[in-house]
């Protein structure tokens, strides 16, 4: 044969060798025979980073606000006996009054930055304020004392603010945001205004997080703070005292309650009880008539009323004839007693035995054409005639309207982790 011949044959037996050895993976012959496959090489992927969703809320707030684990606003627990309720079509949900806290206690929604709503309403005094006026930006003051939000919810009254000029809790929320003394968005003398807000907070990466979980998308609205304010606010609820630990076991409030002392089951039955006057308004029998502008159990001011006879301006020696709105008497002290602030617009009346001396004798005032009918009778201001065992009676029931858990709930007090 010839040497090109062999030539050939070897070239194609080896071409022959190649193609087995790659349809067998590379495998390669041992000494005998067994043949060892080399391990296929899987490289995986490099998995992309996660965007956490709430990043910013959790920078913001830390564990007190959990967008997947929220606290419970929307089933609170609330007495069969209590029915009065403003609530209307803005039903509380757990993630609009979420927001809405966070909204209550940011001082981003000042245009110093140093003054929240939880600034003149304070969790620790019943949401009011210890100062006869509460301080805004630059120097301001409020013109009238605080209000008192406790069970804000729970009324037939809907006007807010002590002259009740603002037709809904909705509609009051964002009203000091917009008041120059206060919390300054008020467009004048070179302050923005609420569109100016609007604009600061969606540049905010914690409204942008919450106002997406909440409404779907990160646009900030005046009518959405206000929803989600009114929601928080109406979220503030006081049912645990005395008197409802009492109001429970009884058919209704002219029953004697088992767990309260004679004093203030005597001072509640005066509460309750409608006064009989003389000719000259003077009473000479029944109770006090309290509840009839603050009606239990909610112990809610009757939208029908005037003024209370209170007519007095902070500062001045003007009047005032239409502050006819009053909060809850729940809470107006703690359980120990001590008033959580002072008391009416103008807060002339630092302790109860002022109140009732007021209601004692009311001040004749020729000036005041809008006092209650319920305290003129007969045309005449009334005259109660209080024994001091009456007013101490009376005292003695006002107090077990007081509860705890309104005072240290969580979920009412502020959500920043850095405040």
């Amino acid at each position: 044969m010839k040497k090109s011949n062999l030539v050939t044959i070897a070239f194609v037996l080896l071409i022959g060798l190649m193609i087995s050895c790659s349809k067998t993976d590379l495998a390669l012959p041992t000494l005998n025979s067994t043949v060892v496959t080399a391990p296929k090489v899987v490289v995986s992927p490099t998995p992309m980073s996660v965007i956490d969703p709430y990043a910013a809320i959790k920078l913001a707030f830390g564990t007190n606000i959990d967008p997947q684990n929220l606290l419970n606003y929307a089933n609170q627990a609330i007495p069969n006996y209590i029915v009065k309720d403003n609530t209307g079509s803005n039903v509380i949900t757990n993630a609009k009054a979420s927001l809405g806290r966070v909204l209550f206690y940011d001082k981003n929604l000042s245009t110093t930055n140093t003054i929240s709503c939880s600034s003149c309403h304070k969790q620790n005094f019943a949401f009011s304020d210890t100062s006869l006026t509460s301080a805004g930006v630059e120097g301001g003051q409020t013109v009238r004392h605080s209000m008192r939000l406790i069970n804000s919810r729970f009324s037939i009254e809907s006007k807010f603010f002590w002259n009740e000029r603002a037709t809904s809790l909705e509609q009051q929320t964002t009203m000091p945001i917009q008041d120059h003394l206060e919390m300054g968005f008020s467009g004048v003398n070179g302050r923005g205004n609420l569109a100016s807000l609007l604009a600061k907070l969606s540049k905010i990466n914690y409204y942008n997080e919450l106002f997406k979980f909440v409404y779907g998308d990160t646009v900030v609205t005046e009518a959405r703070m206000q929803e989600s304010l009114a929601q928080f606010i109406r979220s503030i609820q006081s049912f645990d005292s005395k008197y409802d630990a009492g109001r429970v076991q009884v058919r209704n409030d002219n029953d004697p309650f088992p767990n309260f002392t004679a004093t203030e089951n005597t001072g509640k039955n005066l509460y309750m009880t409608p006064p009989v006057f003389n000719a000259n308004g003077i009473r000479i029998a029944g109770g006090l008539g309290c509840n009839g502008c603050h009606n239990a159990p909610e112990f809610d001011i009757d939208p029908n009323s005037r003024n209370n006879g209170v007519i007095g301006v902070i500062g001045s020696n003007d009047i005032e004839l239409n502050d006819t709105r009053a909060p809850s008497l729940r809470d107006l002290t703690k359980t120990d007693g001590s008033i959580n602030s002072r008391m009416m617009h103008n807060g002339v009346f630092n302790n109860l035995a002022a109140v009732l001396a007021h209601y004692n004798n009311i001040p004749a005032n020729q000036r005041n054409n809008n006092l209650d009918g319920k305290l003129r009778p007969g045309n005449n201001t009334q005259q109660l005639n209080l024994t001091t065992e009456e007013r101490d009676a009376v005292i003695a029931f006002m107090k077990t309207l007081s509860g705890t858990l309104v005072y240290t709930d969580k979920k009412w007090a502020t959500p920043f982790i850095n405040q």
